[in-house]
């Protein structure tokens, strides 16, 4: 499944990306870099109720957020990790066993610790205003 959506109507498309994902708590996301990964995942955590202000993980790796009905949404950025090792050193794993969502970008740098109801979504950059998200269902 395929969604195509301007930046300036990027809360429509989070709430659309939520109800058609519904049942996915682990989201591997899959982009290069300034492919809108982290300002997408802002869009979609800001839906779920997260009114705090959110900043990139590339650095803390994990950044929890506190949603609606005191769920946690965990937000990872593998990209500076060297292999899977490193991400469950990191606490990761633990991150996908709490049952809250977990938005991962860079999944490729530790594809082995993903469990099999991981959805992948692949986000492109179509020009400066226009993303397309590609969601393997």
């Amino acid at each position: 499944m395929d969604m195509i959506f301007r930046l300036q109507d990027i809360t429509s498309a989070a709430k659309d990306f939520l109800t058609y994902t519904t049942p996915y708590r682990i989201i591997a996301l899959h982009g290069e870099m300034g492919a809108g990964k982290t300002t997408f995942v802002h869009a979609v955590c800001h839906e779920l109720g997260v009114n705090e202000n959110m900043g990139s993980p590339t650095f803390s790796i994990i950044n929890q957020y506190q949603a609606h009905l005191s769920k946690m949404i965990y937000h990872i950025d593998l990209y500076r990790l060297k292999d899977e090792e490193e991400a469950i050193q990191a606490g990761v794993e633990d991150c996908f066993f709490s049952n809250n969502f977990c938005f991962v970008e860079w999944p490729e740098k530790a594809p082995g610790i993903f469990p099999d109801n991981t959805l992948h979504v692949t986000i492109v950059a179509l020009n400066n205003d226009t993303r397309k998200l590609i969601i393997n269902l």
